[in-house]
């Protein structure tokens, strides 16, 4: 992993600024892997890449750094890296080349694209030796069920139990999906169930606007999945409201 993490990286750590001297500190992590989360969607986006193949690039990354240290592994290459991993596993294929540019225009806005010289060759290098060694890391497990059909699937449900003027008049159907999305800006994407991730953010989105769904005899997120908690519910909504003040910090 030596050219991995060799000089011509150099560029992307110091855009980190994220290094305490006297030694690491947790919240300063946790504010760089949002960070360069925003920087995978963001690239995402400017690659024309599909909602689940970016999915899986947060989700690859999140999963290395599950074990993997931030004072050994430059967090940016480890992103560039899923990105390009991701389209694979995903089919949808990215040229390395796309990538470079992408996220070199990221970081100096309004640059030209990268010549085709040595530094280039090294950074593509580096990447794919990077996407080696995150297989190994996670030991070639590298497919994720994500939690959009489900979502899919929980807002088909409740606007079937809901007025159509109570549907029409809020916007919980793009409130979830947004929640879903900003979800992997932290952990929480790889920390529950898909299922449950899905139903927490439907269910938050409903907090929202204070739209309430006929009951019966049982809750109407116990219909539409049986093997969650109310108390779940709540932890992962905390989650996701923790990475909108996560957000305020990181601007």
């Amino acid at each position: 992993m030596e050219a991995a993490r060799s000089a011509h990286v150099g560029e992307l750590k110091e855009r980190r600024g994220e290094a305490n001297s006297a030694g690491r500190d947790s919240s300063n992590d946790t504010k760089t892997h949002f960070r360069v989360c925003r920087f995978i969607i963001e690239t995402g986006v400017k690659l024309d890449m599909r909602s689940v193949p970016v999915a899986t690039a947060c989700a690859l990354y999140h999963t290395f750094f599950q074990t993997a240290s931030l004072e050994v592994f430059e967090p940016y290459l480890v992103a560039m890296s899923s990105i390009y991993l991701a389209g694979k596993v995903e089919e949808q294929h990215l040229r390395t080349r796309d990538i470079i540019n992408v996220c070199h225009r990221y970081f100096h806005p309004g640059s030209e694209p990268l010549e085709l010289d040595s530094k280039f060759w090294e950074m593509r290098d580096s990447i794919v030796q990077c996407e080696l060694f995150i297989l190994r890391q996670l030991n070639f497990q590298v497919s994720f069920e994500h939690p959009h059909k489900y979502l899919l699937h929980y807002l088909l449900s409740v606007r079937s139990l809901l007025n159509r003027h109570a549907w029409s008049r809020t916007p919980i159907a793009e409130t979830a999906w947004a929640l879903l999305k900003d979800s992997y800006h932290g952990p929480v994407c790889v920390h529950h169930r898909p299922q449950h991730l899905a139903l927490a953010a439907l269910y938050l989105a409903l907090h929202t606007y204070g739209v309430q769904i006929p009951g019966g005899e049982r809750e109407w997120w116990q219909i539409v999945c049986e093997d969650i908690t109310r108390a779940q519910i709540q932890a992962i909504m905390t989650e996701l409201l923790q990475l909108y003040d996560m957000e305020a910090k990181c601007t």
